[in-house]
C-alpha cells in the first residue's frame, strides 16, 4: 500500500485482488493492463496515458486520473465514489454498472461516454461537458433540474 511508480511502463500485466491503495502511478504509461477485483483506494493516474486497460469489479474510491489521457478504458462494476477525472481526455470510456457518486468531470468532455447504467446522487460535471454524453431516462431528468426545469410525468 502507497507504494511508488511515478512514470512507470506497464505493458501486459495482469492485477487481480491486489491492495494497490494511494499508490502513485503519476505520468506513467500504462498499455493493456487489467485490475481485476482490486483495491485502489486513492490511487493517483495523474497526467497518465492509459490505454486498452480494464477495471474489473474493483474499488477505486477517490482515486485521481486528473490530466490523463485515457483511450479505451473500461471500467466494469467499479466503484468510483469521489474520484477525480477532471482535465482528462476520455476516447471510447466505457462505465459500465459503476458507482460514479460524488465523481468530478470538471473541464472533461463526455462526448459518446456512456453512463445510464451507472449510479449516482451526485456527480460535478458541466452542463456544456454532457453534450452527447449518453445517460438514462432517470439520470436525464435530474440533469433537466440542474437547468431548473420541471419535468412532469
Amino acid at each position: 500500500m502507497g507504494s511508488s511508480f511515478p512514470r512507470v511502463d506497464m505493458t501486459d500485466v495482469v492485477f487481480e485482488n491486489c491492495d494497490l491503495s494511494n499508490a502513485n502511478f503519476t505520468e506513467g504509461i500504462i498499455h493493456r493492463v487489467t485490475f481485476r477485483e482490486c483495491k485502489l483506494m486513492g490511487v493517483d493516474f495523474s497526467e497518465a496515458n492509459l490505454g486498452n486497460v480494464s477495471f474489473i469489479e474493483s474499488l477505486a474510491n477517490m482515486s485521481d486520473f486528473v490530466d490523463s489521457r485515457l483511450k479505451q478504458v473500461k471500467f466494469n462494476q467499479t466503484s468510483l465514489q469521489n474520484a477525480n477525472f477532471s482535465d482528462c481526455k476520455l476516447v471510447k470510456v466505457n462505465f459500465d454498472q459503476c458507482d460514479l457518486n460524488e465523481i468530478d468531470f470538471t473541464q472533461t468532455n463526455l462526448k459518446g461516454i456512456n453512463i445510464s447504467s451507472c449510479t449516482f446522487t451526485r456527480i460535478n460535471v458541466s452542463l456544456e461537458n454532457l453534450y452527447g454524453c449518453e445517460v438514462s431516462r432517470e439520470q436525464a431528468i435530474g440533469f433537466a433540474s440542474l437547468l431548473g426545469l420541471k419535468v412532469n410525468e
